[in-house]
């Protein structure tokens, strides 16, 4: 695979380190002369001094075999714009944007950006989760936060216990995928009766977590 990283900081570099680790052929494109070849020396990928918004070094990065490019700088308009020019210049397949600021999430999307992602969004989310939840352990939105992935354990006063999944009042389109119990993992049916201390996985709506966590917990 060939990927290409525009920016300099550290996630870039961590991100670069592992890529190539993959054997992936990875090209970062920066524009800091002495962070450029910090990376190149550290990550041993190939560096390409310059700006990422810019066509000729988007080209001598590889951008037309490119499989995919990650724009990953701090600024938002930049992102965009590298991702933009490799997508209908260089027709690459794959573009991942890094959006600082949260409000700007949904116009990168419009703008045909394939992923856009904003960590403050996902930490507000994540820290929302467990502030809120002490039986959730563990939580991960996908599809660009259209579904939400939630590991959640029965304590022994929840209202599931000694349900079975058929008895639950899980919003539409909510599943429980596995039950993890004792070190076992279950696919559970909907004749499967749920116990203390068991763990699910429970896939949700964003708008319908809420619902199907107090069914799960009581709360």
């Amino acid at each position: 695979m060939r990927i290409i990283l525009v920016g300099g900081s550290k996630t870039v570099y961590f991100l670069a380190r592992q890529f190539v680790r993959r054997h992936y052929h990875v090209t970062v494109i920066n524009r800091d002369p002495v962070r450029a070849r910090e990376i190149a020396h550290e990550t041993k990928a190939t560096v390409v001094l310059g700006d990422g918004t810019d066509v000729h070094r988007l080209e001598e990065a590889g951008a037309r075999a490119a499989d995919a490019i990650l724009a990953m700088t701090n600024h938002d308009q930049d992102n965009l714009v590298a991702c933009q020019i490799a997508k209908k210049i260089f027709k690459v397949p794959r573009t991942i944007a890094l959006v600082n600021d949260p409000d700007n999430e949904a116009i990168f999307k419009q703008l045909g950006v394939t992923v856009a992602f904003s960590a403050t969004r996902l930490i507000g989310m994540i820290l929302d989760q467990e502030t809120n939840f002490e039986d959730i352990t563990a939580f991960m939105p996908l599809a660009q936060g259209r579904i939400n992935v939630t590991e959640v354990r029965l304590a022994p006063d929840s209202p599931a216990v000694g349900k079975t999944l058929l008895d639950l009042e899980l919003t539409e389109n909510s599943l429980i995928a596995c039950i993890i119990r004792n070190d076992e993992v279950i696919v559970p049916r909907g004749a499967t009766t749920l116990e203390v201390d068991d763990h699910l996985l429970l896939i949700s709506h964003p708008d319908n977590q809420r619902h199907d966590i107090e069914v799960l917990c009581g709360y």
